[in-house]
């Protein structure tokens, strides 16, 4: 066999990063080491794998087909490396997940599983769901853990637990006093939320669209923690998730609102690429997950003492 997992790592990392020089960059490797290797892997085979534009690599539609089993080959190859190593398929794994997710569970999730597995190297990358559901459809994700049941026929979606948006204000402001809210009411307020891309986002826009109606948004911010400090400081009432509210509630610096004709219900949810190689790693997290949050109705009923 001419193939070699250095070609295919070559190739895989082109793809992922459209440029020659952050591959080599990435591999620890010359720009015409990079090169070099595409082109034996290319003329091994009489084959093309990307267009080439002046100096920019597009790949083709034969560069598409083989980038996932590529993939799906170069992790079982790492899996094999590990156990090798005496890992036992623990060597790695990268997650990813939303705002809400990533700042008030993920973390202690991750946590656990590394006291099991103190060997196994995690990263986490924290951003909204449309950029998690980017990085899982590129490969550049192991797991993805988002807000919302994400449909797509190349990415494998499982639903979690539910979890619930709340709206609240702060302590001062006038609906605090009554502690709840009409359609009408809430719509005659300046709202606080998350970005266009987010799941929070997504699940408030679309509580009011099923009344046809559009909030007052005055303020859009990328970080719940944001939200929260600018509701408590006058400017606005916020909506996110119960999840990321329990200790302001709790201590009284925000106050909930209740809202019985707004459906602010949502899932959070797994997703994968169904070419991704599941690892040992991803398969224990997975397990993991889903033990720790057994018999638990909603996101904010967690205890997260038990997790740490």
């Amino acid at each position: 066999m001419r193939l070699t997992l250095r070609q295919l790592q070559v190739f895989s990392s082109i793809a992922q990063h459209q440029s020659v020089s952050k591959a080599a960059e990435q591999l620890a490797m010359s720009q015409s080491a990079a090169s070099t290797a595409l082109k034996e892997l290319e003329l091994s085979y009489n084959c093309l794998l990307f267009d080439r534009a002046g100096k920019r690599l597009i790949i083709n539609a034969l560069g598409l087909e083989l980038l996932p089993r590529a993939l799906a080959l170069l992790e079982q190859a790492q899996d094999l490396e590990g156990l090798l190593k005496g890992n036992h398929g623990f060597a790695s794994l990268s997650v990813g997940a939303t705002m809400t997710i990533g700042n008030y569970l993920a973390t202690l999730l991750i946590g656990h599983f590394m006291q099991e597995h103190p060997n196994c190297k995690v990263r986490l990358h924290v951003h909204n769901t449309a950029q998690i559901v980017q990085q899982i459809a590129n490969y550049q994700l192991d797991l993805g853990l988002i807000e919302g049941y994400y449909q797509d026929n190349d990415i494998i979606a499982e639903a979690w637990i539910a979890d619930e948006l709340a709206v609240f204000c702060a302590p001062q402001h006038p609906l605090a006093a009554q502690g709840h809210a009409s359609l009408k009411e809430l719509t005659h307020e300046a709202w606080i939320v998350r970005e266009q891309g987010s799941g929070t986002r997504l699940a408030f826009e679309q509580a009011f669209l099923r009344h046809q109606l559009t909030p007052h948004i005055r303020l859009e911010l990328e970080h719940t923690e944001g939200i929260k400090r600018a509701v408590e400081s006058g400017l606005g009432i916020g909506c996110i998730s119960r999840l990321a509210l329990r200790d302001a509630f709790r201590r009284g610096s925000l106050v909930a609102i209740e809202t019985p004709e707004l459906n602010l219900t949502r899932q959070f949810s797994f997703i994968w690429h169904k070419h991704k190689f599941q690892s040992d790693a991803m398969r224990e997290f997975l397990r993991l997950c889903r033990t720790l949050t057994e018999n638990i109705q909603r996101s904010d009923q967690i205890d997260l003492a038990t997790i740490l």
